[in-house]
């Protein structure tokens, strides 16, 4: 980790899809340890599980499961894996993620790229043995006949190997997709969901976008509650584009980092008004210091979440982060993060 200034300039010297590949292998040959140990502080509790300190990895790093373990062993609080689709797909054409150096910031349009949610219960059931959080987020096939089908499909499927399941209908780069947010067609699938979900079954987590319109969070929690879902993860990566600098600027996709910081926090502020707390909530989108997470926490975060700093930080930046928030609730007088959680 110490040694990442200097290897980051050879990643950043290929493909943004290689250089991922090759990470993820090098995270393969990692020599397994236990993960470190944090302030008591910093444990809570969202939706019955607990959660060792409350900085997680988002979706989209690990697709397919291939190294929650290494990623819990290096200070993650919990790793979410995925999105996983009911079949293999191999996603959009290529080039589909491009770095913004001088923003900070990723544009992407995988587009679920993945090897099907078979192969990755496969994998997960070799981890099954594993202390830390893993939960798996869940997507839809591009050419499905019936979207909430196969979200019906991958609650039945992944439900055994998840300590938590999150329904993606978040990403932009999937036709249509977010159009499952709207008040109708998302209580048509939170029902469905609801029904094949079992009683002793994985909480289940909604993850949303943060390009939504005025009333729009106040429509989805409603939905949410009504319908038994247990957190909503706050927000996905943004169509919009703010001032940018870097020449991929123009890419499509979903645009995440730094940039997406300001409106990632007033989508958090706008489900907090509108949950009041009743629903937690897990923010994520420009988290790059213990500050930001901070403030994400004080917004109504339980958890936090993030990726694309760890491309510009790093992987050391989970512990960092989690560190540098038990030193805040020190110097806050706070015993806890849920003490923290809402507080601004």
């Amino acid at each position: 980790m110490l040694l990442y200034p200097l290897i980051r300039p050879l990643a950043f010297a290929l493909d943004a899809e290689r250089a991922h590949r090759l990470t993820i292998q090098a995270l393969k040959l990692m020599r397994q340890h236990r993960p470190p140990d944090f302030p008591e502080s910093l444990k809570t509790t969202v939706a019955g599980l607990e959660f060792p300190n409350p900085v997680g990895l988002a979706a989209g790093f690990d697709k397919d499961s291939e190294v929650p373990e290494q990623m819990l062993t290096l200070g993650f609080g919990f790793v979410e894996v995925g999105t996983v689709t009911p079949k293999p797909q191999e996603g959009n054409p290529k080039p589909r993620l491009f770095r913004l150096a001088k923003d900070r910031a990723v544009i992407n349009r995988m587009g679920f790229n993945n090897q099907g949610q078979p192969a990755a219960y496969a994998r997960l059931m070799e981890d099954m043995h594993l202390p830390g959080i893993i939960g798996v987020n869940i997507g839809t096939n591009k050419d499905s006949a019936d979207r909430i089908a196969d979200y019906v499909t991958g609650v039945k499927a992944m439900a055994r190997v998840a300590k938590y399941l999150t329904i993606n209908i978040s990403s932009p780069n999937t036709p249509g997709l977010r159009q499952l947010q709207d008040e109708g067609s998302l209580r048509a699938l939170l029902s469905a969901v609801q029904e094949a979900r079992e009683p002793n079954g994985p909480p289940i987590f909604l993850k949303v976008a943060p390009d939504l319109g005025e009333g729009e969070p106040d429509q989805i929690v409603r939905v949410a509650i009504k319908h038994g879902i247990d957190a909503i993860i706050v927000a996905n990566t943004t169509v919009s584009r703010p001032l940018l600098k870097s020449k991929y600027r123009d890419e499509a996709g979903g645009l995440s980092g730094a940039p997406l910081k300001q409106l990632a926090v007033k989508a958090l502020r706008g489900f907090r008004s509108a949950s009041g707390g009743e629903l937690p909530l897990i923010g994520v989108g420009g988290i790059t210091t213990a500050d930001d997470a901070w403030e994400r926490i004080r917004a109504g975060a339980s958890l936090v979440q993030l990726y694309t700093a760890m491309v510009y930080e790093g992987p050391g930046i989970a512990a960092r982060i989690a560190r540098g928030l038990a030193r805040r609730l020190d110097k806050e007088g706070m015993a806890s993060i849920a003490e923290a959680v809402g507080t601004g």
